[in-house]
């Protein structure tokens, strides 16, 4: 598998309704709190005025019933408005918790139910992680794809040649059951769409049938390479066919990496745009079934390695998909070229270049 430049975690904004919404709600309850004491904080301020007034207008008066009456007007005043203030703090609490506190709180359930569906909604539809096209493996795109593959029991490879996923699992310190399908070398169209991807990524001066051989050695290499893994799985299972879809797919147990070769927009990187989905996902359960039957197509032919697989047995195996016998001079320099592979990818991915 390659690797790739900037990455993004997509995390869908279903954790901002919560939040946001939220606030508004804060706010709504905050806008009757205000209207309640701008209308009992302005009855209370009369009551102050009406009473002062009254107050200060009774020391000017001289004593009979006249200044009796505003004396008691003014003392009764202050009394209402000392009593009113009291009472108007007891029916604001009471008011909060009567009105305004369950419409928040049904609020705040409604609005979790809302995010947990567009939780649901995210896991379904969108990637958990883009990665864009680049001409330059991206080291954090390797680290992740590599704990993917040391936390998965089965993986699934559906590529062109195979020679990443053998370096991978050389890397992987797992017992892991590769399944992989790869582009038939027996058959020449097997090659047209990864060909076409390099003529337009290497532009005018591309030779079609100089790219072809060099595919062509590219999945010589990629089979020397997962034997040369087979140690490192409980079993290899490859499926080899004639028209392999252009895009490349990397299936395990929790997620699904989706290189997206057919993207019109990935023309002139080396390495394109990569979608990264969780397991649960439409994305997983789609590419997983379509895998499935791909690989058991009746047309497809399949070659076994186990760890007990030995030399001759895959010199033979190598003939019957390939219709060339690798001589040993062949065959150790295809394990040289793949192992001059291995190291130089390792090293640009950071993952180790030994």
């Amino acid at each position: 598998m390659n690797g790739y430049g900037s990455h993004t975690p997509v995390q869908a904004s279903a954790e901002e309704v919560t939040p946001v919404l939220g606030a508004d709600t804060a706010t709504g309850g905050d806008a009757t709190r205000e209207i309640f004491w701008t209308r009992n904080s302005l009855l209370l301020v009369i009551l102050i005025v009406v009473s002062g007034s009254s107050l200060a207008a009774s020391t000017v008066m001289s004593s009979g019933a006249p200044k009796n009456l505003v004396l008691a007007l003014g003392t009764g005043t202050m009394v209402s408005a000392i009593v009113g203030f009291g009472q108007t703090v007891i029916t604001a609490t009471a008011a909060q918790r009567a009105m305004v506190t369950p419409l928040i709180e049904e609020n705040r359930r409604a609005l979790q139910e809302l995010s947990a569906e567009y939780r649901s909604l995210n896991l379904e539809f969108f990637p958990t992680h883009v990665f864009e096209a680049t001409d330059d493996p991206d080291p954090a795109f390797n680290h992740l794809l590599m704990q993917n593959l040391q936390d998965t029991r089965q993986y699934f490879f559906r590529g062109f040649s195979g020679r990443h996923a053998a370096a991978r699992m050389l890397l992987s310190t797992g017992e892991t059951e590769l399944r992989a399908v790869v582009a038939d070398p027996a058959e020449r169209a097997a090659l047209g769409g990864r060909t076409r991807y390099a003529i337009r990524h290497e532009g005018a001066n591309a030779d079609a049938e100089t790219i072809r051989t060099r595919l062509l050695e590219e999945i010589r290499i990629g089979l020397v390479g997962l034997y040369l893994a087979r140690s490192h799985c409980s079993r290899m299972d490859i499926t080899m066919i004639s028209d392999p879809p252009v895009d490349r797919v990397e299936i395990f147990d929790d997620s699904v990496w989706v290189t997206l070769y057919s993207d019109p927009g990935a023309a002139s990187p080396l390495y394109p745009r990569t979608l990264r989905f969780s397991e649960g996902s439409f994305i997983y359960n789609m590419e997983r079934a379509e895998f499935e039957r791909i690989s058991s197509a009746r047309d497809a032919r399949h070659v076994l390695i186990t760890p007990d697989t030995t030399r001759r047995d895959f010199v033979t195996q190598f003939e019957q998909v390939t219709g060339s016998r690798l001589s040993t001079r062949q065959f150790a320099d295809l394990e040289l070229q793949f192992h001059r592979f291995r190291q130089e990818f390792s090293l640009v991915a950071g993952l180790g270049g030994h």
